[in-house]
């Protein structure tokens, strides 16, 4: 009676208040990535100590005006993460609207044992990172250094059967986090309210990244 049920019946699962994460793979990553690394290690060793360590437990935070110094790697880097944005946003009434996205970026570094802890980026609406250098994460999963996302939920969803979820694409880390393994040349966009962080680094390298906001600006057709 239970299969026979599901065979004659139609049932559709609706996924409520979806939190969007959006990656891709750089094109021609390999060659922007060496570029970059070198300028943002140039960086480090300019400006020295961070004087803007936001959630950074640990390693290393430039100031976050990347834009005038990042070169023509970065923009590169930007322009397709402005397109994700565009391509993933619009009006809740369907209209049409035209608007340009304001920017403000940074990047990072981590060593042996940073981290960045749980955080926001308030004033945008959409919030990324670009991987310029894993450290090694991808290929050795020992090394850490994962970024990772809390439930918008918090852990309401876990706390009457903690060992239970639902069934369907996401529904392991309902109440929890997920955790999602950094990898050279990926770009991530994420709803700029997601809390997230970065889980310590174990390798023997340098984990580097940039982080950047993207804010609706020029607002029109609304």
């Amino acid at each position: 009676m239970k299969e026979e049920f599901f065979e004659k019946n139609r049932v559709e699962i609706k996924n409520a208040f979806p939190t969007p994460i959006i990656m891709t793979l750089m094109p021609n990553f390999e060659s922007i990535n060496k570029k970059l690394r070198k300028i943002i290690l140039a960086r480090e060793k300019k400006i020295g100590k961070s004087k803007d360590y936001s959630s950074n437990i640990g390693g290393w935070h430039s100031d976050r005006e990347m834009q005038q110094w990042g070169g023509k790697h970065f923009e590169e880097v930007i322009n397709v993460a402005k397109l994700l944005a565009s391509k993933s946003t619009a009006l809740r009434n369907g209209r049409p609207s035209n608007f340009s996205w304001s920017i403000n970026a940074w990047s990072n570094i981590n060593r042996k044992g940073d981290s960045n802890e749980f955080h926001i980026h308030p004033g945008a609406f959409w919030s990324g990172v670009y991987y310029v250098d894993d450290g090694g994460c991808y290929d050795n999963k020992k090394f850490n250094g994962e970024f990772i996302i809390m439930d918008p939920r918090g852990s309401g969803p876990s706390m009457y059967t903690p060992s239970y979820c639902f069934t369907g694409p996401g529904g392991n880390s309902v109440g929890a986090t997920e955790l999602l393994s950094p990898r050279n040349g990926i770009i991530l966009l994420f709803p700029s309210w997601l809390y997230h962080g970065v889980r310590p680094y174990n390798g023997n390298s340098e984990r580097i990244s940039i982080s950047f906001n993207l804010s609706i600006a020029g607002k029109n057709n609304e």
